[in-house]
């Protein structure tokens, strides 16, 4: 009984050393992360990745009037750049969706990180200067914003609506 107590302290010390026998930090002696959110959520939203999402969307597909038909997609490697920095903008606002304090729901995690997917089928179809790949990637961002907007904007709005 002794042998079994003292084999199961030593494996006790043990699991506080990692592999080269220095003490593992504790979760309490956890220092706080080097970043601070500057911005709310909704601001995020509404200056970070709504302009950068409207670059991609603006740049993508035609509009048909009864003057004609306008490609809006870019006619210069500068118009292309500036899609791909927009796009550049919204994979890295992903990113910052998943800091902690911005996680709004189960699904979050998941919504960020297709957000970021979609950004970067944007990037790539910008970096080729191809304009019907942007446009689909354009769209696999809508599908993800309105997704994303249907399970946390709608409630959010209903329970302002009810007050």
């Amino acid at each position: 009984m002794l042998r079994t107590l003292s084999v199961g302290l030593a494996l006790i010390l043990l699991s506080g050393c990692d592999s080269s026998g220095r003490s593992a930090p504790s979760m309490e002696a956890t220092p706080a992360p080097p970043y601070r959110a500057v911005a709310n959520l909704k601001q995020t939203m509404e200056q970070i990745l709504d302009p950068a999402a409207d670059v991609i969307w603006d740049s993508a597909g035609f509009i048909i009037t009864a003057e004609g038909e306008t490609d809006l997609a870019p006619t210069t490697d500068e118009g292309w750049e500036h899609v791909r920095n927009s796009a550049t903008v919204v994979a890295e606002t992903g990113n910052l969706l998943m800091m902690p304090s911005r996680v709004g729901g189960p699904d979050w995690i998941l919504y960020a990180q297709a957000l970021t997917a979609a950004a970067e089928v944007a990037m790539a179809a910008a970096e080729a200067h191809d304009a019907e790949a942007l446009f689909d990637a354009g769209g696999q961002l809508y599908q993800v914003c309105r997704g994303c907007h249907e399970q946390y904007m709608v409630p959010l709005e209903q329970a302002r609506s009810s007050l």
